[in-house]
């Protein structure tokens, strides 16, 4: 027999104030229709800027002379004969001149060996199942946010995991599935480890600072505490939620439908999964006995920093 969950009719402020959040979300627009009205908006306050001569004056660094300049800049409208022919000539020249994009090719081309031959998806389903009851929820939005080091593939294979997993502790799987869900879109920049965002921000982050400094450049690492803090907080605030506010407002699951979890691993998962990791150890073993020389190749060799426009940090 299913159990009848009783609801109380009144509603406190903050149910009204989640309704309302969720009422608004489900009334955004997809992604990519946000990005076209966006690039819209650009156009046309490019032709407002222009008619109205809007200008901008401040000091920039001359790449030459490397000496302080004032500069004044003036909006150009896009609607014009001119401004048409440059958006379509300067459009792959745009898309290849930006900094973080060999980065990002080259990171995909490792992420995408891992995650086509299973490893990424054994690994998280490893951890995942081996995770005692009382912590699966900070476990699952742990490991959603780690698992952007991988890019999406949290999104792939930790979201369905976790509504299975929930259903299987005979906790809600809508919850198991939020949990999830928050760990690796809420957490998407943080980490424990440098992942594939870093590098791509820090590319980002130094063409933004070439317009002040063109000599000065942002590393991978510069976030890399803040990233650290913000993946415990997440992580914290994730449980919270899950347990506190998701959960609650969810009707009971059917008892009558005792989940299990699909997914096990075989018996060649786990003996792929473990001489992978073997393998993983003894690279990392490698590139760390190749830090340990002064002289190592890895290493500035102006000053022997490990972090400052070396090698091993330039190669991210």
């Amino acid at each position: 027999m299913k159990r009848i969950q009783k609801r109380n009719p009144q509603k406190n402020l903050f149910q009204h104030f989640l309704n309302g959040i969720e009422k608004i979300g489900n009334g955004l627009p997809h992604p990519i229709t946000l990005f076209a009205i966006l690039a819209l908006a650009v156009i046309l306050l490019s032709s407002v800027c222009a008619y109205f001569g809007v200008s901008a004056t401040g000091e920039t660094v001359n790449p030459s002379t490397m000496e302080l300049e004032t500069q004044t800049v003036s909006a150009v409208s896009l609607l014009t004969r001119e401004g048409l022919s440059y958006m379509l000539t300067s459009a792959v020249s745009n898309f290849t001149s930006f900094a973080p994009l060999g980065v990002v090719l080259v990171t995909m081309l490792g992420v995408g060996c891992a995650e086509g031959s299973g490893y990424l998806s054994a690994l998280i389903r490893r951890a995942i199942l081996s995770t005692p009851r009382k912590i699966i929820a900070p476990m699952l939005v742990f490991l959603g946010v780690m698992s952007n080091i991988a890019s999406d593939v949290g999104y792939v294979v930790l979201i369905p995991i976790g509504a299975v997993l929930f259903k299987a502790y005979g906790r809600h799987p809508i919850a198991g599935l939020a949990a999830a869900f928050a760990g690796v879109s809420g957490g998407f920049s943080a980490n424990l480890l440098i992942g594939t965002i870093d590098p791509m921000l820090a590319g980002i982050s130094t063409e933004a600072s070439h317009l002040v400094d063109p000599m000065y450049t942002v590393q991978a690492t510069d976030n890399w505490f803040f990233m650290i803090v913000s993946t415990v907080l997440i992580v914290v605030i994730g449980t919270f939620v899950t347990d506190h506010i998701v959960e609650p407002r969810l009707s009971p699951p059917d008892e009558t439908e005792s989940g299990f979890i699909s997914r096990e691993m075989s018996a060649l998962e786990r003996k792929a999964l473990r001489w992978a990791n073997k393998a993983l150890l003894a690279v990392l073993f490698l590139i760390a006995a190749c830090c340990i020389p002064d002289n190592s190749f890895l290493r500035n060799p102006q000053t022997g920093s490990l972090t400052e426009n070396a090698p091993l940090i330039n190669g991210l």
